[in-house]
């Protein structure tokens, strides 16, 4: 059955930031929510559109000195007071509200310490966290930079607990994913219900699921063919690298895919649909729902974008000194579900 979304909006937060937003976050006392931009997080109440605190600055007085932007926010699960974000040098702080009211000073620093003999060029570009996501439990949170994923423990600051390889075969061939953009790819993660399991996207219309238990990993497929021959997911030189990541969210994508389990039974076997697809600079959602997995992803549209440059992975033509001539503005979205899938 084929599932249809309708989106109409409710209220418009108008000029919420100067840059583009790249997180929002409900708080758990379903009042409030933050949202972020590469340089700012700002608090806004959901009754309130034309007003916002600014929660996070980090933008120095000559942004000469500038040296890493914000990345991804959340909010604790359970904690109305905490949250964390992530940074484009891989780190990632917690912060405590009820400790200032501007939170420039972080409670906690997460940060997983450099081998020096394996530093290179790259090295700060995939260390860059894209997406930062808490567990159900409030005790864990996930990471995910361009090679891999981590899981790391509230209570222990120096390194994360779990580390999970997703792309370790384009290690070799980082020097031709930056030469076409590639390396600047960004995906999320999520948890399943339970946090026994972790789910990340990757290239090809694949995403990768992490069995925290049993250490077992599935490379699913997003795909709109039932009937294609499955074959196995397996180091090579992929053609989709070579296309332009220059791609951007436009519309609501409308599609019924069928859930693919490539070499294994594990996991999610019983799963029977999956809406949307992962790519380059594509920006998906993924939510678990029972014994399946939904995808949502917006719709896309090749349009001419930034170039990233070499350092923190900011836009070449975009002059970080100079304010953009239109502010970013934030859209609250009801969707509407007609048709759902039958599990």
């Amino acid at each position: 059955m084929d599932l249809m979304v309708e989106a109409s909006p409710r209220r418009i937060f108008a000029n919420a930031h100067t840059y583009h937003i790249n997180s929002i976050s409900v708080n758990s006392d379903h009042e409030t929510y933050l949202s972020a931009d590469d340089l700012r997080i700002n608090l806004w109440h959901l009754e309130i559109t034309d007003r916002s605190f600014n929660i996070v600055d980090i933008k120095p007085a000559n942004m000469e000195e500038l040296t890493e932007v914000i990345t991804a926010a959340e909010f604790h699960p359970h904690q109305c007071n905490v949250f964390v974000y992530s940074s484009s040098k891989g780190t990632i702080r917690l912060c405590d509200m009820r400790s200032s009211a501007l939170c420039d000073r972080h409670s906690k620093f997460f940060e997983e310490p450099e081998d020096p003999s394996s530093r290179s060029f790259f090295s700060e570009i995939i260390s860059s966290i894209s997406d930062v996501k808490f567990s159900h439990s409030g005790r864990y949170m996930m990471t995910r930079d361009y090679l891999s994923v981590k899981v790391w423990d509230l209570n222990m600051e120096s390194r994360p607990v779990e580390t999970h390889q997703v792309h370790e075969y384009l290690r070799s061939k980082l020097c031709s994913l930056y030469e076409n953009d590639c390396i600047f790819d960004k995906f999320e993660c999520c948890w399943n219900g339970s946090d026994s399991a972790i789910m990340t996207g990757s290239y090809n219309n694949f995403f990768r699921m992490f069995d925290r238990d049993t250490r077992r990993d599935v490379t699913l497929e997003a795909s709109r063919e039932s009937s294609k021959p499955r074959a196995s997911l397996k180091p090579r030189k992929r053609r989709s690298l070579i296309l332009s990541p220059r791609l951007e969210c436009s519309g609501t994508m409308k599609a019924h895919y069928n859930l693919k389990l490539l070499g294994s039974s594990h996991l999610l076997a019983d799963a029977s649909g999956i809406a949307g697809t992962t790519g380059m600079h594509h920006y998906s959602w993924l939510f678990f729902l029972g014994d399946g997995v939904l995808l949502c992803c917006p719709g896309w549209s090749r349009t001419s974008g930034p170039k990233q440059s070499s350092h923190l992975g900011l836009p070449m033509c975009w002059d970080y000194r100079c304010e953009p001539p239109c502010p970013a503005s934030i859209t609250c979205i009801l969707w509407l579900t007609l048709h759902v899938f039958n599990f």
